[in-house]
């Protein structure tokens, strides 16, 4: 879809010589575009297990930055400045995942005069501790799900705090993310358990054990509000989207705007994202993710400080290009989007293709792209970097693709994903479009009964066999 609003993408400071891209995939290949489209040369930073992927293929430069493993590689600051300081790059971007989101990187970048396409330093530190993000929104006014602030360090604070907070509760890693040590405790008991169990995830996935308790929503919609903010003091929310559709925390389908969302609600969603990135001194795009209940109240979770994988649904339907948008802003231009520009025209939905087996548990795999046909037809985007011969490596997130499609209306949305997940054909390796399509065609989901828990809930009719017609094939 054309970008319909006025974007000033030739007017202010210089852009940069050269960006470096650290990163991989899909993202790897966005960003890649969008530099192109800016006019701008880009170099694709890989690991040896991605030398003959997509974005290397592509890119005007690359550079290898070490072996497989992600910790020897896109996980490897000295690495990756290396990489952007050898190539004469002036700018950075760190895509989603990896050290998207890593506070040391983005100042180091500062230091050597490469500038982070991101938030500053202190932002990312800032709003990356849950605690402290959770501080600065009830400070700012922001409604929060009732909840400790500070961490609870022993069982005794917890069983303390609990009580007042009143069971469910879950338990969170303050530097947690993607549902790692998270769990829920229906009673004082179950507390007991989950808690030195959660801390250790904590600690072993984040280096850093700290949780906090906050009380349990049995049924509520996951809604994030994407936000664009500049240096000069603009900040806007170019739109939410409802990204309720999960298993074990993970999303699985996202969708813009969010489905029967009272526009009432929905204003307050924006003002009070606005309301939270001013308080965070945001700058770039950025994405305050909320808890709906059934009531219409909403509840801040947290802030990611990068750009989120569901970004395309939001472009798609208001015509902004948000990756661009990043790269103007880490340049210094100023927004010439003004918040009464940005209105959803139509609906548009997101499903995650990843190297799993959606019919047994989500069971990843690895191995030979043997076939891979894309869905197409009016109102179809692909985002991937897959291809026939593509060899998916073992070490890192499982995404092969991204469907997006849009619709005049939600019913027209459903029904376009529906016939592009049964046109998409992949073979050689475990894929979850069979599952995704049973979804998007079951009543619930047609119904936007949406929910967290929408998986389980329903596990039974979207077991395997349910559709005879389904493609075997993709």
């Amino acid at each position: 879809m054309p970008d319909r609003r006025k974007d000033a993408m030739t007017d202010g400071p210089p852009l940069f010589r050269k960006v470096l891209i650290a990163n991989r995939g899909e993202i790897a290949l966005r960003v890649l575009r969008a530099c192109h489209d800016l006019g701008l040369r880009a170099v694709v930073a890989y690991s040896d297990a991605d030398r003959d992927s997509l974005p290397v293929r592509l890119a005007d430069e690359a550079v290898c930055i070490g072996p497989a493993p992600a910790a020897k590689s896109y996980n490897n600051i000295p690495a990756i400045i290396s990489a952007a300081l050898l190539t004469g790059c002036d700018a950075l971007h760190p895509g989603y995942g990896f050290l998207a989101e890593n506070a040391y990187l983005a100042d180091i970048c500062e230091q050597v005069g490469v500038t982070f396409i991101g938030p500053r330093p202190e932002t990312i530190e800032q709003m990356g501790d849950k605690a402290k993000a959770r501080q600065l929104m009830k400070e700012a006014g922001v409604p929060l799900v009732p909840g400790t602030i500070e961490p609870v360090q022993t069982l005794g604070e917890a069983r303390k705090a609990a009580a007042e907070i009143g069971y469910p509760v879950l338990v969170k890693a303050v530097a947690g993310g993607g549902g790692r040590g998270m769990r829920v405790a229906m009673s004082d008991a179950e507390l007991v358990r989950q808690l030195p169990v959660a801390q250790a995830e904590a600690q072993a996935a984040f280096g850093n054990g700290d949780v906090y308790l906050e009380r349990y929503l049995s049924k509520p919609r996951h809604v994030e509000v994407q936000v664009l903010a500049d240096a000069h003091g603009n900040v806007i929310a170019v739109g939410e989207r409802d990204c309720s559709v999960q298993r074990r925390h993970q999303k699985v389908l996202e969708e813009a705007p969010a489905p029967g969302l009272d526009p009432a609600v929905r204003a307050r969603l924006f003002a009070a994202a606005v309301k939270g990135a001013k308080a965070a001194g945001y700058v770039n795009a950025g994405t305050l993710e909320f808890l709906l209940d059934e009531d219409g109240q909403f509840f801040f979770m947290e802030m990611n400080t990068r750009i989120q994988v569901e970004h395309p649904v939001t472009e798609i339907v208001t015509g902004i290009d948000l990756v661009k948008w990043q790269i103007l802003i880490a340049a210094g231009r100023e927004l010439t989007i003004r918040q009464e520009d940005c209105v959803a025209v139509g609906h548009a939905i997101e499903a995650r293709i990843t190297a799993e087996d959606g019919d047994d548990d989500f069971r990843p795999g690895v191995g030979t792209v043997e076939m891979w046909i894309a869905p197409g037809g009016p109102g179809v985007r692909v985002d991937s970097h897959m291809y026939a011969g593509y060899a998916v490596p073992p070490y890192y997130d499982s995404l092969l693709a991204k469907i997006i499609v849009w619709g005049n209306d939600r019913d027209e949305a459903c029904a376009r994903m529906e016939r592009a997940l049964t046109e998409t054909v992949i073979s050689g390796v475990p894929r979850s479009a069979p599952f995704l399509r049973r979804v998007v065609a079951s009543a619930p989901f047609r119904n936007a009964q949406l929910h967290t828990g929408f998986l389980v809930e329903h596990a039974d009719e979207l077991s395997p066999g349910r559709d005879a017609s389904e493609n075997t094939a993709g």
